[in-house]
C-alpha cells in the first residue's frame, strides 16, 4: 500500500489547485482520477479557451442552501491570485465581457500551467486509476482496480454530473452518504429549457434566431442573449436563468430591454400621431429581429394589424406583453449539455474554512461536487480554485 499525507480524488480544476497548494506546504499529495488525461471540463470550457476566471466574482454571484457558505474560500482566494499564476506562466489573456477572462490562445496553457505547478510542488498525479473501494480506519483506504493507497486526509474532488461523456458520475455524492453526509438534491444548471409544445408553437421556425433580453426566474434576473433552439431556448440569459429555475417555475422575458415600457408605448403611439399606416410587425422589426417581430405579431395581433387601426389601449397591451412575456418550461436540457450541476454535498456538514467534513475528520469535499454553484462566465472556475485551495492550505 503506497503511502501519502493527502490523497485527492479528482484531476480537475479543484482537485489540482488542491493539491498543489497542499505540495507547497511540504505535504505528500497524490492525485487519483479514473480519466486519461487530467483537466477535461477545463480544456472544453469556453469555446476551447477557458473562461477561466470572473473579475467580478463574489458571495452574491452562488446559490447555494446557504448563501453564506463560499464567502470565507472566496475571499482568501480571490480572481488577482489566479490571474498573477497566469502572469507568472505568460498565458496571453482578455476580458471578453462583463469581466470573463479567457485565454487567448488555448485552455491546454491552463492545464499546462496546473500540471507545471503540481511538478514543482511534488504533486504526483497518477492516472487511469478507477477508485473502487474507500473506508477510514487510522488513515483513509483508497483502493483502485490497479493499486492501493492510503493518507491522513482524503479530498473528494469529482465534480457533478453534468457532460457526462467527459467521464463525469455521481461519485462524491456516493462517498458522501457512505460517510453518513447530507447531499442537497442535484439537477442540471446552467442549461436550455425546453419548451412546452404550445410554447414551441407559439415561437416555431425560429431556430438560430437570437436577441437581446432580460431573463427573469425568482431572484435571478439577466441581461443577456437568448437562442432559439429547435427544442425551446439557450443562450447566456436562459442559461443564467436555469440556476435558479425548478419544475414548475416560470421565466420572464423582456424582449426590449433597451427601452422602458413607458418609452415603448410613446413610441409606437407617436408612430400612429403621425398617420403611420404601416403595420405593427413593421414597426416592430425596429426592435426585434425579423423573424421574432413577425411571429410575435402573428401570435398577439389581428393579421395585418397597421398601427393606424390599433387602439391606444390595445397598443399599450401589446407592449406589455413584449416586456413580460411568461414561459412555463417543460424541462431542462439535461445533464448531456449542461455546464455544471446544482446541489451536492450540504454545506452545513464541512467548515466553510477548510471545506473538511464537520463528522469525518480528515475529509474534504472541494469543487462542483459541494453544494455551492455559480454564475455563468467564470465564477464556477474561481469557486473550484478557492475552494481547492481553501482544502489545500488545510489538509
Amino acid at each position: 500500500m503506497k503511502n501519502y499525507d493527502v490523497i485527492v480524488i479528482g484531476a480537475g480544476g479543484a482537485g489540482l489547485m488542491c493539491a498543489i497548494q497542499a505540495g507547497r506546504r511540504d505535504r505528500k499529495v497524490a492525485v487519483l482520477d479514473h480519466a486519461a488525461k487530467i483537466g477535461s471540463k477545463i480544456l472544453i470550457s469556453g469555446g476551447g479557451r477557458c473562461n477561466f476566471t470572473n473579475v467580478g466574482a463574489g458571495p452574491e454571484n452562488y446559490v447555494s442552501n446557504n448563501p453564506h457558505f463560499a464567502k470565507s474560500a472566496l475571499s482568501r482566494f480571490v480572481p488577482n491570485d489566479f490571474i498573477h499564476m497566469v502572469k507568472d506562466h505568460q498565458i496571453a489573456y482578455h476580458e471578453k465581457k462583463l469581466g470573463q477572462l479567457f485565454c487567448d490562445r488555448s485552455a491546454q496553457e491552463i492545464v499546462a500551467m496546473l500540471e507545471e505547478e503540481c511538478r514543482k510542488a511534488g504533486v504526483e498525479i497518477i492516472l487511469e486509476q478507477p477508485v473502487t473501494h474507500i473506508e477510514k480506519k487510522e488513515r483513509f483506504e483508497v483502493k483502485t482496480f490497479h493499486d492501493s493507497f492510503c493518507a491522513e486526509s482524503l479530498v473528494i474532488a469529482t465534480g457533478g454530473l453534468s457532460i457526462p461523456k467527459l467521464g463525469a458520475t455521481d461519485f462524491g455524492y456516493k462517498i458522501a452518504k457512505q460517510f453518513d453526509l447530507r447531499v442537497v438534491p442535484t439537477s442540471p444548471a446552467l442549461d436550455g429549457f425546453k419548451l412546452k409544445p404550445a410554447d414551441m408553437k407559439y415561437f416555431k421556425d425560429l431556430m438560430g434566431v437570437s436577441c437581446d433580453t432580460i431573463v427573469t426566474c425568482g431572484k435571478g434576473v439577466f441581461r443577456e442573449n437568448i437562442l432559439f433552439t429547435h427544442s425551446g431556448l439557450s443562450g447566456p440569459a436562459a442559461l443564467q436563468a436555469s440556476l435558479y429555475w425548478y419544475p414548475g417555475n416560470t421565466i420572464q422575458i423582456n424582449f426590449i430591454p433597451s427601452a422602458p415600457k413607458e418609452t415603448l408605448e410613446k413610441w409606437f403611439l407617436e408612430c400612429k400621431r403621425k398617420g403611420s399606416k404601416l403595420e405593427m410587425k413593421t414597426l416592430l422589426k425596429e426592435w426585434l429581429p425579423s423573424r421574432l417581430a413577425d411571429r410575435i405579431c402573428e401570435n398577439e395581433l389581428p393579421e395585418k394589424a397597421a398601427i393606424h387601426q390599433m387602439q391606444d389601449k390595445k397598443i399599450k397591451e401589446f407592449c406589455n406583453k413584449l416586456k413580460t412575456h411568461v414561459l412555463s418550461p417543460e424541462a431542462t436540457v439535461g445533464y448531456g449539455k449542461a455546464e455544471v450541476t446544482r446541489g451536492g454535498v450540504d454545506t452545513d456538514e464541512l467548515s466553510s474554512r477548510t471545506m473538511e467534513s464537520k463528522k469525518v475528520p480528515g475529509l474534504y469535499f472541494v469543487g462542483e461536487v459541494v453544494d455551492v454553484t455559480g454564475w455563468l462566465g467564470g465564477y464556477n472556475f474561481q469557486w473550484a480554485w478557492a475552494s481547492g485551495y481553501a482544502a489545500g492550505d488545510a489538509v
